[in-house]
């Protein structure tokens, strides 16, 4: 009775497997009682086929909208961003130069010599007086730093900004920084806008 009713369950899962792979419908009952062979129906559904998921193209469509929407509104702030961390790093580096000629004129009470008469070295053609934030690991690849002018009682010391700086930070332009702490922008967005409180 057991290998009977084996036989009769694997039998039925053969002809299960072959009206799904022929799309026939072997053993339908009809009203009169008799099993006839017919085609399925086009509006009977096959079984799902295991694992089969994945995204529709409307689907995948909508997510690459919405994307290109949130890309186009963070690049433009993180460009700004970038550009405002570079000019408040250029800043601090103006400082430090501002620190150092105040340095030099503590021993002499003079920006151009010291109390021995030696120049400063700020001061020398071709000086090479550079700090470790204007190297270009720092602020050095994206600024320019000068001792724009010097007399015994004043000086004024520059970052110009260079490369694609000079071009995404043309509102502010060169940064300036002199003996009285005077803080000043050449473009046009002046120094409330471009020096960091």
């Amino acid at each position: 009775m057991g290998s009977s009713l084996s036989l009769l369950s694997g039998s039925l899962e053969r002809r299960k497997r072959l009206e799904y792979a022929t799309g026939t419908n072997l053993c339908q009952r009809q009203n009169d009682g008799a099993i006839h062979p017919m085609k399925m129906s086009s509006d009977s559904k096959a079984p799902p086929i295991a694992g089969a998921a994945g995204f529709t193209l409307v689907e995948l469509m909508i997510v690459v909208a919405i994307v290109a929407i949130l890309s186009a509104i963070a690049y433009p702030s993180y460009v700004s961003y970038i550009t405002k961390s570079r000019r408040v790093a250029a800043e601090g580096c103006l400082s430090q130069y501002a620190n150092y000629m105040e340095r030099f004129y503590t021993s002499g009470l003079n920006y151009r010599t010291d109390g021995t008469g030696a120049a400063n070295p700020f001061l020398t053609a071709g000086s090479t007086l550079n700090f470790d934030c204007a190297s270009t690991q720092q602020t050095g690849s994206y600024y320019s730093y000068t001792l724009a002018s010097a007399t015994s009682s004043a000086y004024s010391v520059q970052a110009a900004p260079i490369s694609v700086q000079a071009t995404r930070d043309a509102k502010c332009g060169t940064l300036s920084l002199n003996q009285a702490g005077n803080r000043n922008a050449s473009g046009t967005g002046g120094v409330s806008q471009c020096w960091a409180n």
